[in-house]
């Protein structure tokens, strides 16, 4: 529980953002809620016990952690078919699981494996979460009811009987949308949610029209505290599966957090903890009945940008939920079906990360068809057979391309023109030029070793790094995505990145990617049949520019 003490000013500061957050996220509460087809009330209890109790405990002092989509959509599936009124007993031991699951694998220390899941695995997966978040607000939507067999053929079922929707229905989601996009375009884009679901709930209110079903149609939301549950230990062989499938995921998207936002010392958090934290939160939803939780890039974007600066912004936003269930409940079963079903299909295209498949589609044929086999059992399979299938093509790939693991050399150019191995510095020297080699394969499960081994920027200036990756006709797309951050990292500093001695077949990969418009093509030098002479070239370039460029001035 380190960091529970800080300055007062700290302390007050994380109250209002506490406050903010809250006021945010439970129309996404409620909408999660929705998502796994259950009583609403659960996405909240979710963000009462979860995203107070991870935040004591995870190594990332200011992640978020909160049901998802990608959560309550694995969650539906756990429960499919279970009786409404026994759904709070599965969700109970649902939640115990996937918190047992994350909290070993914290202890043993397996947050390493995150590497190991590919960016064309994950893009396929998320992409298809999206379609399917989006397809399962269809009936809500539209206020028919199709009785096909997957949401796919539901909403091929809805397009041909489009005579029974209800227009009022439709009218009021795609309002709820428009009004979100609206003011995402605008400063207030941090309340597109909440002033979307205010709008469209007074505005129904008003009108009061009959085909217009509300929160209160489907549920109670009862002005209490959430009850303590006891586990019912019979069907907890019944949950195994999609619990481990549910606890994967989780940590798959909380490894986005874990890897790109670092703590206020300015050290990334330890995956490992960050899986016990979410463990300790999973293990707290059980017990009142919430939807599992994972850590959230988006919730920790966002709790940031409404200044949470430590563990207790997060412990507040639960703390504020309860409170909003204490004293507004009978307001929130006012809140329109189709206005959740509008923000959750606002949420499924925020999954839907264009420039992530372009950059797999444009990078070559097999991380292609990892991707577009990923997608196509995520919306055909239930999601734990959609996970394994993933595992599986890890494996596989890292089989195929992962044979030795990677090593980055150092290469010092001697006097009489020859060259040498030299130590590899942890920090990047100033007003140098460093030349880099990757030995071993350069796709995902090597590149995440490769990107630890990066000498560290810091606050160098003027320096050159050249990489020099001859013989390789491919370069996977996790390996341009690590190339791409270290080149801005270093042209944000006044560093320059070379690369050296590469085939016309990575040449297009660059300039498909349009990696090769961010390094310059005046910094790319291919290959040549004289050993070395593409990298002298790129050396002498190097020198000249470091020779001409002006000194830049420390940063404070």
């Amino acid at each position: 529980m380190n960091g529970l003490k800080v300055p007062r000013k700290t302390l007050f500061g994380d109250l209002v953002s506490g406050l903010i957050m809250a006021v945010v996220s439970i129309p996404g509460g409620l909408a999660n809620g929705l998502l796994a087809g259950v009583n609403p009330i659960f996405g909240l209890y979710s963000m009462i016990a979860g995203t107070s109790v991870a935040a004591l405990f995870t190594s990332s002092v200011i992640m978020n952690v909160d049901s998802t989509g990608a959560t309550a959509l694995a969650t539906l599936d756990a429960l499919s078919g279970v009786p409404r009124e026994e759904q709070l007993t599965y969700l109970v031991v649902l939640g115990l699981l996937v918190g047992l699951f994350m909290l070993v694998m914290g202890l043993l220390k397996l947050g390493f494996l995150v590497r190991f899941i590919s960016n064309a695995v994950m893009t396929g997966f998320l992409s298809g979460l999206g379609v399917l978040t989006i397809l399962s607000q269809v009936a809500d939507l539209t206020a028919y009811s199709s009785e096909a067999s997957n949401k796919v053929m539901r909403t091929i079922d809805t397009m041909l009987h489009w005579q029974e929707i209800d227009p009022v229905s439709l009218t009021i989601g795609i309002l709820t949308i428009i009004l979100i996009l609206a003011i995402n375009r605008t400063r207030l884009e941090k309340y597109s949610f909440l002033v979307a679901v205010l709008v469209t709930t007074i505005l129904v209110a008003i009108l009061n029209p009959e085909s217009v079903a509300v929160v209160g149609d489907t549920t109670q939301i009862l002005r209490a505290l959430p009850s303590i549950n006891l586990p019912d230990l019979s069907i907890v062989l019944s949950l195994i599966t999609p619990a481990l499938a549910i606890a994967i995921i989780a940590l798959v998207q909380a490894s986005g957090v874990s890897s790109s936002v670092p703590n206020p010392d300015g050290e990334y958090p330890d995956p490992s903890g960050d899986f016990r934290g979410q463990g300790a939160g999973n293990l707290a939803v059980g017990l009142v009945g919430g939807i599992p939780v994972g850590g959230s890039l988006s919730g920790t974007f966002l709790i940031r940008s409404v200044g949470g600066k430590s563990r207790w912004a997060n412990i507040f936003t639960g703390l504020f939920t309860l409170v909003a269930i204490l004293l507004i409940g009978p307001i929130i079963e006012l809140i329109p079906m189709p206005t959740l079903a509008g923000l959750l299909i606002v949420v499924g295209f925020s999954m839907i990360n264009l420039p992530r498949i372009e950059t797999v589609w444009n990078t070559g044929i097999a991380p292609l068809v990892v991707m577009v086999i990923t997608f196509i059992a995520t919306l055909f399979t239930p999601i734990q057979v959609a996970v394994a299938l993933g595992v599986v093509l890890h494996v596989v790939i890292h089989i195929f391309r992962s044979a030795e693991a990677v090593r980055l050399e150092r290469i010092i150019l001697l006097e009489d023109g020859g060259f040498a191995e030299g130590d590899l510095p942890k920090e990047l020297p100033s007003q140098e030029i460093v030349v880099l080699q990757p030995i071993g394969n350069l796709f995902f499960a090597g590149v995440a070793e490769l990107e630890e081994k990066l000498p560290e920027i810091g606050s160098t200036q003027g320096s050159v790094v050249i990489f020099r990756l001859r013989d390789r006709d491919e370069v996977g797309s996790t390996f341009i995505r690590t190339i791409e951050r270290y080149t801005r990292d270093l042209q944000d500093n006044g560093n320059r990145l070379m690369i050296t001695g590469i085939s016309q077949e990575v040449m297009q990969q660059l300039d498909r990617t349009e990696l090769l418009d961010l390094i310059g093509e005046e910094n790319i030098f291919l290959g040549q049949a004289r050993f070395g002479a593409a990298l002298n070239e790129a050396v002498a370039a190097a020198e000249a520019w470091i020779a001409q460029a002006p000194e830049t001035p420390e940063k404070d």
